[in-house]
């Protein structure tokens, strides 16, 4: 704990030193609360009333390269007898309205932070004389009962075009603001406190800025996106994701490029042969927009420094093909409250070599949605097999326990490009809300019927991915995700 207060102690003076833009593209560190669409739609709702309302927000911190992320676990509303003034310019409160959720907080290893609406369109959400007064008064009771020695504060109003927010977030003396709030669920919303300036958008973008307008231009230049494998399918979605104007990616891949990769993997050549895929996917992103931050790491995502990095992104494709990397990745979009587009492509051919069926999967795990393993779309028993090492692996086998790896599977570029497409579709979906609603969590592509279509899953009762179990934004937990970690 102390270890992990001391980095966010270091990220918080390195953000305080700085100016950041919103939409930026530089090394500077962000604080990002994290929240779900139901949290979010709370406090859209609370921030319609006439009159001011107050609450608790109970969250994991995670620090990272990229900044603070608030990761939102729950929002406590301060009950209405609590209130001894409660009017559109101000309210009273007594202790008993908020101390019981520092002691939940507490129990659960996490921080708070204070949470008033100022009420009215139009309203400011800067903080008055009052309420920093107010802050003041109970930064130490917050820490004191929480056990933390964090705190926070955040005021929304209405927008008009969602929320209005200012907030700030403390350690030791070090205040930084908090710079967004990225909420997660059937929609996907990046709001930016009021404090920081918008982008510039390049002309490069006008056609895009025609189809869903300039917001959304700018949301795609900050979010921070993790591509997990770069072959066939990584690469198609990594360029697709540049050309619309995302910024910020990490590359996830610890292979090297093959001859037989070639036909598949963009911006490769004969050249790049015996090059690691994420190098050669960087050289080819930073070719179409030599502006972008581009971080790669030769490494899988079962490997815990590895997945633990993906902290700082706001959202990850997986297009890898392994059992084991699934199921960090549906853990991640539980924990992290990460948006995870898991992609699947399966040929099957006949003994000759025709095709006989084409099928594609995109699936999208956001809370409330089923994980992998309630979908049963990930081979326990494989990616149990995926983990061994060589000779473990060996003499299982030869006991009769371990079930044989899967052979190279085929794959076409036209297909992998597809579904590629399929998923970068769905980001944006999420962002502009132009489909039909309930939103679906998977898409089935059968190309070889020519046919699409739909599913909503749910969680089962009581996995991890279920809200009952707790899990939400438990980013913090130790072990990292509470699984047990290869390396």
């Amino acid at each position: 704990m102390a270890l992990r207060h001391r980095r966010t102690r270091e990220l918080l003076s390195a953000h305080s030193e700085r100016a950041h833009p919103s939409g930026c593209c530089d090394c500077s560190v962000t604080v990002t609360l994290v929240v779900s669409e139901a949290i979010a739609e709370t406090l859209r709702e609370i921030a319609s009333l006439k009159v001011e309302t107050a609450g608790v927000l109970q969250v994991s911190v995670l620090s990272s390269g990229g900044g603070v992320r608030l990761i939102a676990q729950r929002l406590s509303l301060v009950p209405e007898g609590a209130y001894s003034r409660r009017e559109s310019n101000g309210l009273r409160i007594s202790a008993d309205g908020y101390v019981p959720f520092l002691s939940n907080a507490e129990t659960a290893n996490a921080t708070c932070i204070w949470m008033h609406t100022h009420p009215g369109l139009g309203a400011s959400p800067r903080p008055s004389d009052h309420d920093i007064q107010v802050d003041a008064a109970i930064a130490p009771v917050f820490r004191l009962r929480t056990g933390s020695s964090y705190y926070g504060a955040i005021i929304v109003s209405p927008g008009h075009d969602g929320l209005a927010f200012t907030g700030h977030f403390d350690q030791d003396g070090d205040s930084v603001p908090i710079d967004r709030i990225w909420e997660v669920g059937s929609r996907f919303r990046l709001t930016h406190s009021i404090d920081n300036s918008e982008a510039d958008l390049t002309a490069a973008f006008d056609r895009n800025v025609r189809a869903f307008g300039p917001a959304i231009q700018r949301t795609l230049a900050d979010l921070s996106v993790a591509i997990v494998g770069c072959g066939g399918t990584g690469s198609a979605v990594a360029e697709q994701l540049v050309r619309l104007g995302v910024r910020r990616l990490r590359l996830i891949d610890p292979d090297l490029l093959s001859d037989s990769n070639i036909t598949r993997v963009y911006g490769s050549s004969a050249a790049d042969v015996g090059r690691p895929k994420v190098d050669v996917l960087r050289d080819h992103l930073t070719r179409i927009r030599p502006d972008i931050r581009c971080d790669t790491e030769r490494s899988m995502i079962t490997v815990r420094t590895t997945a633990r990095r993906l902290a700082d992104c706001d959202i990850a494709f997986g297009c890898t093909d392994d059992n084991a990397g699934r199921l960090v990745l549906s853990r991640l979009a539980t924990y992290l409250l990460l948006p995870v587009v898991d992609i699947g492509v399966l040929l099957s051919s006949a003994e000759g070599g025709s095709l006989t069926g084409i099928d594609a999967r995109v699936t999208l795990l956001v809370p409330g949605s089923a994980c992998l393993v309630c979908r049963g779309r990930v081979d326990l028993r494989r990616a149990a097999a995926e983990l061994l090492t060589p000779d473990e692996r060996t003499r299982l086998a030869d006991e009769g326990y371990a079930p044989a790896l899967g052979n190279v599977e085929p794959a076409v570029i036209s297909f992998t490009s597809l579904v590629g497409a399929v998923a970068v579709s769905e980001l944006l979906e999420r962002l502009i809300g132009f489909g039909p609603a309930p939103r679906p969590s998977e898409i089935l592509v059968r190309y070889h019927d020519r046919e699409i279509s739909t599913n909503i899953a749910l969680p089962n009762a009581g996995h991890y991915c279920d809200q009952s179990s707790g899990k939400w934004g438990l980013a913090d937990a130790e072990p990292f995700l509470e699984q047990i970690w290869q390396a």
